[in-house]
């Protein structure tokens, strides 16, 4: 008897609140073993130290990830200033350390409006943007020298919600192509001390919630008991489900 399509199949919108560690792949591999299906793509990359909202697309949905992926997006997280790392995050070790006793509340705050608008923005050398078929950060670990290309941005909103000694806790809204590790560094040198990124959480793409989303597990959960009670395929036309 010929197998009967499973609901992944015809197409699913999942709303994954992606763990501290997993990169995107692995939160989209581990989910499509367990849907037993081929088709299955995430709309944009969190890096492996960020968590938070990540849409996971399956089957005939997944023509839509180029429409998500362009979708606005809100972060929030934590700028340690006083030092610089060379992947500006957590996965490489601080270094060039300076003292920012001197830095108040009000020049930290004031330091985000150049940064609000239009603007031009390096991405991180340690990347996985392509440049000569190779992945920049594949580039950069083999110490190589990068040359790299700014690109034009838009961040509608960058407020500073707490600041505790050296932690700057931050909200940004942004649009497609922001590199919010790129915006963490260039804020620190602003700052003239340096800064990094050590904590992100993507909170919203569009008008999806990282709220309204659920852990890996969960899903696989959900998914194992979808697929062994291998739901058929919805007609033609019909709108795949939005969960």
């Amino acid at each position: 008897m010929e197998k009967t399509p499973n609901k992944y199949e015809s197409g699913q919108v999942l709303l994954v609140n992606k763990e501290y560690r997993w990169t995107s792949f692995d939160a989209v591999r581990k989910l499509r073993n367990t849907m037993r299906i081929k088709k299955v793509g995430h709309a944009g990359t969190l890096d492996p130290l960020a968590t938070g909202l990540l849409i996971i697309c399956t089957g005939k949905f997944t023509k839509r990830i180029n429409e998500f992926m362009a979708q606005e997006k809100e972060y929030t997280g934590t700028i340690t200033l006083g030092a610089t790392t060379p992947t500006y995050d957590l996965e490489s070790d601080p270094q060039d350390f300076k003292p920012i006793d001197h830095l108040t509340p009000e020049e930290i705050r004031s330091a985000t409006q150049p940064f609000i608008g239009t603007i031009q923005q390096l991405p991180p050398a340690h990347s996985a943007i392509k440049k000569d078929g190779k992945r920049l950060y594949e580039l950069a670990r083999a110490g190589k020298e990068v040359t790299l290309e700014p690109r034009t941005i838009n961040i509608s909103a960058f407020d500073i919600t707490r600041i505790a000694g050296a932690e700057v806790d931050f909200r940004v809204v942004c649009g497609t192509g922001t590199y919010i590790r790129s915006l963490a560094n260039d804020f620190g040198a602003a700052l003239g001390v340096g800064g990094y990124l050590s904590a992100l959480c993507r909170t919203r793409i569009g008008a999806f919630l990282n709220s309204d989303a659920k852990s890996v597990g969960e899903w696989e959960t959900i998914i194992r008991a979808d697929v062994e009670r291998t739901n058929p395929a919805g007609g033609a036309g019909q709108a795949p489900d939005l969960l």
